[in-house]
């Protein structure tokens, strides 16, 4: 599958974030934005919203912290259990370290499965780039060419009219 992109290239970050928002307002769909660095504010000009990964990380540790504890509990009350200075057979305070790093382990590998499932980051020979500069120092905003829905002279002069150094054609091929 070919698709077409128009890319702006852009060399600020501040003439970027103001041509996002001027583009979006002309009612033009930008497909992505790739930046040699994280730019504050970008996610609230792209309109993306809030991410639902914490939500995540929550459930993921609660799946940590009661595994931890069914552990401590199973092994130490129940299977085997020891008579340490007098203390209970389910101690609860003494569980507290273990609880606490198995509900670290679980967050953590929760939320790297997670977030390169959901963005798709699966092991691959090769990765298509729009711009090799938007890895050292320019900003590129791409935005899909549709045949006969795009015109590409006046998405140009829109992009240049918004700061754009440079705006070329690319085809892309996905897999």
């Amino acid at each position: 599958m070919t698709k077409r992109f128009a890319l702006g290239i852009f060399d600020d970050e501040d003439v970027l974030l103001h041509a996002i928002e001027n583009i979006r307002a002309a009612g033009v769909k930008i497909h992505d934005v790739f930046s040699p660095f994280p730019v504050h504010g970008i996610d609230d000009a792209l309109g993306i919203e809030r991410s639902r990964l914490p939500i995540a990380a929550f459930f993921y540790g609660l799946c940590g912290l009661s595994f931890a504890l069914w552990l401590q509990i199973y092994m130490l009350g129940f299977d085997w259990p020891m008579i340490i200075g007098g203390k209970p057979h389910i101690a609860l305070p003494a569980f507290i370290p273990v609880s606490f790093e198995l509900t670290v382990l679980f967050t953590c590998h929760g939320m790297a499965i997670t977030f390169f499932i959901i963005t798709k980051m699966y092991p691959k020979p090769k990765v298509n780039v729009m711009d090799v500069r938007s890895t050292d120092d320019k900003f590129v905003v791409a935005i899909e060419l549709q045949d006969g829905k795009t015109d590409f002279g006046q998405l140009t002069q829109l992009l240049r009219s918004n700061g754009a150094s440079e705006v070329n054609e690319k085809e892309m091929t996905q897999k």
